[in-house]
C-alpha cells in the first residue's frame, strides 16, 4: 500500500468526519471504517466519467448503506463531479445538494436513492440483469459494446434485511457474474454487536445461493482489497461475488469499534484526536493537492479515457452493425414509445373480460414496440396474466425479457427499479394485497421520479373465496398517499389499455395499475380523451344534474346502471370516472371545476375499499371499512352494499 493511498484514505476519513461534525448530524462510523474500500474501488477499478455522467457503459456503483452518504459525496467531489467544498459544508442542510442520504437526480454522480437498508443491494441486481441482457442482445464475437460491472457497498444491516436474501438468491440463480458486492464487515450495528441479533455464516449462506465469497482480513490494506477485486476480473465466473472485508467501524476515532460511533458525530475535540490517531494533519475542510492530483489521474482521467475508448468502439460498432447500432441508441436515449396503435388488441363494447386478461394481452403487444420493456410476475403469471416477451431471462437466454422472480415480492420491486435506472422499462406483477411487500421500492421509485411499472391483479374484495388475507382494503388509500405515484384503477378494457400506454410512454413517475379478477363489461361510456385527464364525465343525465357519483374500476358499471334508474325516478346524477386521482390533480382548476362543479355538493364516491381518499372529492362515500370475508364472488356485492338498490337509497336520502 503506497504512501499516497494511505494519505488519500486518511484525507477522506477526516474530511467526511468534519462534514458530519459541522452538520451535527450523520454517520461517521462507515466513513472512517470503509474509506479504504471506497478509495480502492474508485482509484483502481470503477469506470465512471464526471464529464459524461450518463455514459451508457459506465460501471454502476450503489451505496446500499446509504447512511454513509458523506463518504460517497467526498468520493464524488474528488472524482470531479459537481459537488464543491461549499456543497459539502452544507451537508444535510436545507436546499443543499448533499442531503442526508444519497438522492438520485439531486446529487451529481449518484446512481440511485438509498437509505432503507437492502433496497440498494436488491436494485443493483436489477442493474446487473440489465447489463447481462444488453450484452447478450448487442455484443458480437468481434466487438463488445456492453461490458461493465455493478458494484455495491453494503454493511451488516443490509445483509440482515430479508430483501437482500431474496435478491441474492435470484442473482445466484441467474449467474450474474459481473455483480460485485463489497461487504463492510465490522460486526457492529447501532444497538451493539451484530451477535445480539445475528450469527449467520455469510460465506456459507452466499455460497449456497450460488455466489463466490472472498475474504479480506485487513480492511485497511488497499492492496488486499484490490487483489480481491482483481480475482473477480481475472477469473470472471458465472457466479456473482461478495467480498467480505473485515473493517473497524469508526477507525481512528476514540470510540472506534463501538456502536456509538455508528451515527454520532465526532466533537471538535474528537476531530483533532482523529487526526492525531491517523498521524494526519490538514487545515479544516481541505484536501491535500497531491490527493486531488492522484484522483485526477486515477479516477477522472482514467474514466475519461475509458469513456473515449468506448466511443471509439461504438463508432466501429456503428460501421460494422448499423442496424444494431440504431437499435442500441434507443436504449441509450431511452426514447422507446408506442407509435403503432393498430397492433394493440381491440375489445368489443358490450362484451365482458377481466382487466387482468386485458393487461396481459396489451402488455404483450406493447412489448413488441417497446423493446426495453422487461419484467415478470412473482410466481403468478397464470393469475396476473403478466409476462415479459422473448422467453425467460435465463442462463441459456439472456435476451429473454420475462424474469421469473419467484415468490420474492420484496426483491422484485427493488429489482424493477434497478432495471429502470439502467434505461430499461422494468415491471413487476403480483396480487394487489401483497403490494405491501413492494411498498418501500414503490416509494423510492416515486421519490426518484423513475417510470417503474408495478402491475397488480385481484384489486378488491371480489377476489372472493380466498378471503380477507387476499382481499385488499387499505392498499389503494395507502398507495394514493405516496407523492409522485400514479395509481390507476381502470374500469374496463379500454381504460386498462390507456393506463398501460400512459405508463410506458412517460419517463417522470412510476405507475401502479390494478386489475380485476372478475370479468367486467366493456362500456360505451369510457373515453380516451377523458382518461388522459385522470377523471371525466362518463354519464350526464338528460336534465341538469343535482348529484354526482365519483367512482373507478369495477364500480363504474354499477354506478352507471344506478344513475339511469335514478333518472327515471327524478334524480339527476352525473357519473364521473376517476381512474387516477394523481393525474386529475395535475389538471387546471378550470377543468376540475368543469368535472366537479363546486355548486354540486351532493356527491357520493363509490369504491370497494377504504373510503379515506375519496372524502377530498365527496361528502359521502360507499366503501368498505372492515376486512373482507371468504365467500363466493356472486355474494359479495349484496353483502357489502354495492348494488343498484343501495346506491339509489343513499342518493335519495342525500
Amino acid at each position: 500500500m503506497s504512501f499516497i493511498d494511505d494519505k488519500s484514505v486518511n484525507a477522506i476519513r477526516v474530511f467526511s468526519a468534519e462534514v458530519i461534525t459541522k452538520a451535527k448530524s450523520g454517520h461517521p462510523g462507515i466513513c472512517l471504517g470503509a474509506a479504504p474500500i471506497m478509495h480502492t474501488l474508485f482509484t483502481r477499478f470503477l469506470n465512471i466519467d464526471s464529464e459524461d455522467s450518463n455514459w451508457f457503459d459506465r460501471d454502476r456503483f450503489v451505496l446500499s448503506a446509504g447512511h454513509g452518504s458523506a463518504l460517497l459525496y467526498t468520493m464524488l467531489h474528488l472524482s470531479g463531479f459537481g459537488i464543491s467544498i461549499d456543497d459539502l459544508k452544507q451537508f444535510r442542510q436545507k436546499g443543499s445538494i448533499t442531503p442526508g442520504h444519497p438522492e438520485y437526480k439531486e446529487v451529481p454522480g449518484v446512481e440511485i436513492s438509498t437509505g432503507p437498508l437492502g433496497q440498494g443491494f436488491a436494485s443493483a441486481v436489477g442493474m446487473a440483469i440489465a447489463e447481462k441482457h444488453l450484452a447478450a442482445k448487442f455484443n458480437r464475437n468481434d466487438i463488445d459494446v456492453i461490458n461493465h460491472y455493478t458494484y455495491v457497498l453494503c454493511g451488516d444491516g443490509d445483509l440482515q434485511e430479508g430483501i437482500t436474501a431474496e435478491a441474492a438468491s435470484l442473482a445466484g440463480r441467474l449467474q450474474l457474474g459481473k455483480l460485485v458486492v463489497l461487504y463492510d464487515s465490522n460486526d457492529v450495528q447501532l444497538d451493539g454487536p451484530t451477535s445480539l441479533a445475528c450469527l449467520d455464516d455469510v460465506k456459507g449462506k452466499f455460497e449456497a445461493m450460488g455466489w463466490n465469497h472472498i475474504l479480506v482480513e485487513d480492511g485497511n490494506d488497499c492492496d488486499s482489497i484490490a487483489s480481491a477485486i482483481e480475482k473477480v476480473h481475472e477469473n470472471l465466473s458465472n457466479r456473482p461475488t461478495i467480498i467480505e472485508i473485515r473493517t473497524i467501524i469508526g477507525f481512528g476515532a476514540e470510540n472506534s469499534g463501538e456502536s456509538s460511533v455508528h451515527g454520532k458525530p465526532l466533537s471538535e475535540e474528537g476531530i483533532e484526536n482523529l487526526k492525531n490517531n491517523l498521524h494526519y494533519q490538514a487545515q479544516p475542510f481541505t484536501i491535500p493537492t497531491d490527493v486531488y492530483n492522484f484522483y485526477r489521474k486515477n479516477v477522472i482521467e482514467r474514466g475519461n479515457n475509458a469513456d473515449s475508448q468506448w466511443n471509439r468502439t461504438l463508432a466501429e460498432y456503428e460501421e460494422k452493425y448499423p442496424e444494431e447500432y440504431e437499435d442500441l441508441m434507443h436504449y441509450v436515449y431511452n426514447d422507446f414509445k408506442v407509435t403503432d396503435y393498430d397492433v394493440l388488441p381491440s375489445f368489443e363494447e358490450g362484451s365482458k373480460i377481466s382487466t387482468r386478461k386485458v393487461m396481459g394481452k396489451v402488455l404483450t403487444a406493447i412489448s413488441m414496440q417497446v423493446e426495453n420493456l422487461i419484467g415478470g410476475s412473482a410466481d403468478l403469471v397464470s393469475s396476473t396474466m403478466v409476462k415479459g416477451n422473448d422467453g425467460n431471462f435465463d442462463t441459456d437466454n439472456y435476451r429473454g425479457r420475462n424474469i421469473n422472480f419467484g415468490v420474492r415480492e420484496h426483491a422484485m420491486g427493488a429489482i424493477v427499479n434497478g432495471l429502470t435506472l439502467h434505461n430499461m422499462k422494468g415491471f413487476g406483477a403480483g396480487f394487489f394485497v401483497f403490494s405491501d411487500y413492494l411498498k418501500p421500492a414503490i416509494r423510492l421509485a416515486a421519490l426518484m421520479g423513475i417510470p417503474s411499472m408495478f402491475l397488480f391483479s385481484h384489486d378488491s374484495v371480489c377476489v372472493g373465496e380466498d378471503g380477507p388475507t387476499h382481499q385488499p382494503i387499505e392498499q389503494l388509500a395507502g398507495l394514493r398517499a405516496i407523492p409522485n405515484l400514479n395509481v390507476v384503477r381502470p374500469a374496463d378494457a379500454k381504460e386498462m389499455t390507456l393506463a398501460l400506454l400512459q405508463a410506458v410512454n412517460n419517463n417522470d413517475y412510476p405507475s401502479v395499475i390494478v386489475s380485476t379478477r372478475q370479468d367486467l363489461p366493456i362500456l360505451a361510456e369510457t373515453d380516451g380523451e377523458g382518461f388522459s385527464h385522470g377523471a371525466y364525465i362518463a354519464y350526464e343525465p338528460s336534465s341538469t344534474p343535482n348529484y354526482i357519483i365519483i367512482t373507478c374500476g369495477s364500480e363504474l358499471a354499477i354506478s352507471l346502471a344506478a344513475a339511469r334508474e335514478l333518472e327515471e325516478n327524478g334524480f339527476y346524477v352525473r357519473v364521473v370516472s376517476m381512474p387516477s386521482m394523481f393525474i386529475f390533480e395535475k389538471q387546471s382548476d378550470e377543468y376540475k371545476e368543469e368535472i366537479l362543479p363546486s355548486y354540486l355538493t351532493k356527491r357520493l364516491a363509490i369504491e370497494m375499499g377504504s373510503g379515506m381518499p375519496w372524502y377530498k372529492y365527496a361528502s359521502k362515500v360507499l366503501s368498505i371499512e372492515s376486512f373482507g370475508a371468504s365467500m363466493p364472488l356472486a355474494e359479495i356485492p349484496q353483502t357489502y352494499g354495492f348494488t343498484v338498490e343501495n346506491i339509489e337509497s343513499i342518493i335519495s336520502k342525500m
